[in-house]
C-alpha cells in the first residue's frame, strides 16, 4: 500500500517512455502541424535569347569573364518534430477505457469504502476518488484508508497513473474529516472575519493536514456571492449553511481566494466553485429538482471571483447544478456548452479541469439516466464528473466508452479532456 502523492510529486508517475501520441483508433491526439509554407525550390535561370536576335559578341580573349553564382534554391526550413509531453506519451499507453476512468472521480465513505467504490477503481478504470461523508477519525485512520484506495494504482486499472485523492474540508457544516490531528475549521463566513493574511495562513495548515493523510485535492472554497445577509438564509445551499466568504463579489473574490492560495501552498489543489455562481437561488440542487438562477447573466459581477482565481492559477473549477435563464435556459450548467467552453474556456481562459458537481445522487439530474448524464456532460465540454454513488459508475463508463468507440467526434472530446486530466496531475 502506498500513500497519494502530492500534487508536486504526481509528474514523477506521469512520464513514460518515449511513444508516439496515437490515439487506440489510429488517429493523432497531439498538436497537428498544420501544414508548411511549400518551397519554391526551382534555381534562378537566366532566360536564352530570343529568337532572331543577335547575339553579342564574345568579349576579348584578354579579358576574363567573372563567374556570377548562382543563388541557392529558396527552401523553407522543415521544423524538427516536436517531441510528446509527458502527459501526451501517458495518453497514448492508456486504452480507451483508462482514458474514459480518468474522467470520473467516485465517492469513497470517508469511514471505510464501499465495494462499488473499489470496483470503479479496478474495473472501471475510476482515476479519482474523493472522501465522503463524515469521519471523526482522526489522521492515522484516515491515512491509512487512502493508502487502501491508492494502492489500487495499477498497470491494469489507471495504467500507473496515480490518483487524485479529495475531499470536502471547507469548514463548517461542511467538513469530511475531523478528529485526533485535523484541526475543527469554522464556516467561510467566520473564516472571513480574520482577514485575508491570516485566512491564507490558517488555510495552509488545514492543508498540510490534508496532505499528511493522503489527500491532494479539496473541493473548497466556495466562491459564491450571495446577495445580502438578509436573502442568505433563504439561499438554501450557501448562505443558510454559512458557506458564503462575504455579500459582494470583491471580498468574495479577496478572501476565497486567500483560502486557495492558502491551500496551494500545502500542496494541496483548491476546487473553486460552484461556476457560475448559487448566490442568488432558493433551494439546494442536492434534494430539489427544476433549480433556476434568474438573474446572472454571461458577464456578471458575480463571476469575478472566478476570474480572480483562474488568473491567479486555480487548474479546478467546480460547475453548479442550477439552470441560468439568462445564460442558457434550456440546459443546466454541466450539460451546458456555453457555461463549460464559451464561458470557462473562451471568456475566462480557463484551461485546466472542468469538475462537476455530483451528477448521480443530486434530485437536479433525476430527469436523466446515468448514462445520458456522463453522454451530456463530457458531450458540453465537461472534463471529470463527480459521482456520489458507486453504483451509477458501471453504466456511466460503458456509455461513453461505446459512443467514443462509434463518434470520432466525442472520441476527441473523451481524449481531449484526459489528456488535461494527466497534465494536471504531471503538473504541467
Amino acid at each position: 500500500m502506498r500513500k497519494s502523492p502530492s500534487i508536486a510529486s504526481l509528474s514523477v508517475s506521469i512520464a513514460t517512455a518515449g511513444v508516439l501520441l496515437v490515439s487506440a483508433a489510429g488517429c493523432s491526439t497531439g498538436p497537428t502541424n498544420s501544414g508548411q509554407n511549400s518551397a519554391e525550390g526551382t534555381p534562378s535561370v537566366a532566360p536564352s535569347s530570343p529568337s532572331g536576335t543577335q547575339a553579342p559578341s564574345s568579349p576579348p580573349a584578354s579579358v576574363t569573364k567573372p563567374a556570377v553564382p548562382s543563388p541557392a534554391p529558396s527552401v523553407a526550413p522543415v521544423p524538427a518534430p516536436s517531441t510528446p509531453s509527458a502527459a501526451e506519451q501517458q495518453l497514448a499507453a492508456l486504452s480507451l477505457e483508462q482514458r474514459v476512468g480518468q474522467l470520473f472521480m467516485v465517492a469513497a465513505k470517508a469511514s471505510g469504502p464501499e465495494p462499488g467504490t473499489m470496483e470503479a477503481l479496478t474495473k472501471y478504470h475510476a482515476g479519482n476518488v474523493y472522501l465522503s461523508g463524515r469521519s471523526k477519525a482522526g489522521t492515522a485512520p484516515t491515512a491509512s484508508l487512502v493508502s487502501s484506495l491508492t494502492g489500487t494504482v495499477s498497470a491494469a486499472t489507471t495504467g500507473g497513473v496515480p490518483l487524485f485523492v479529495a475531499t470536502d474540508q471547507e469548514g463548517g457544516y461542511v467538513q469530511v474529516l475531523s478528529g485526533p490531528g485535523f484541526s475543527t475549521i469554522p464556516t467561510a463566513l467566520v473564516q472571513a472575519s480574520s482577514g485575508a493574511a491570516k485566512l491564507r495562513a490558517d488555510a495552509a495548515t488545514w492543508g498540510k493536514e490534508l496532505s499528511s493523510v493522503g489527500v491532494n485535492v479539496n473541493l473548497a472554497p466556495v466562491l459564491d456571492t450571495v446577495t445580502s445577509p438578509q436573502f442568505a438564509p433563504s439561499n438554501a445551499p450557501i448562505g443558510h449553511f454559512q458557506r458564503e466568504y462575504g455579500y459582494d463579489p470583491a471580498n468574495v473574490s479577496l478572501l476565497g481566494n486567500a483560502f486557495a492560495d492558502g491551500m496551494k501552498d500545502a500542496g494541496v489543489a483548491p476546487v473553486v466553485k460552484h461556476f457560475p455562481g448559487l448566490g442568488r437561488v432558493v433551494p439546494n440542487t442536492d434534494v430539489t429538482s427544476d433549480v433556476r438562477d434568474t438573474a446572472t447573466t454571461r458577464n456578471d459581477p458575480a463571476l469575478g471571483p472566478f476570474h480572480a482565481a483562474i488568473k491567479s492559477g486555480a487548474r479546478w473549477v467546480m460547475v453548479s447544478n442550477a439552470y441560468y435563464v439568462k445564460i442558457d435556459a434550456a440546459n443546466i450548467a454541466p450539460f451546458s456548452s456555453t457555461v463549460m467552453d464559451t464561458m470557462l474556456r473562451n471568456d475566462a481562459g480557463f484551461k485546466g479541469i472542468v469538475l462537476s458537481d455530483d451528477l448521480c445522487s443530486a434530485a437536479q439530474l433525476e430527469a436523466w439516466s446515468d448514462a445520458e448524464r456522463a453522454l451530456n456532460f463530457f458531450g458540453a465540454g465537461g472534463t471529470m464528473l463527480v459521482c456520489a454513488d458507486p453504483a451509477s459508475i458501471p453504466a456511466m463508463h460503458q456509455a461513453v466508452v461505446q459512443k467514443a468507440t462509434s463518434d470520432p467526434a466525442f472520441r476527441a472530446k473523451v481524449d481531449a479532456a484526459a489528456l488535461t486530466v494527466l497534465r494536471v496531475k504531471a503538473n504541467q
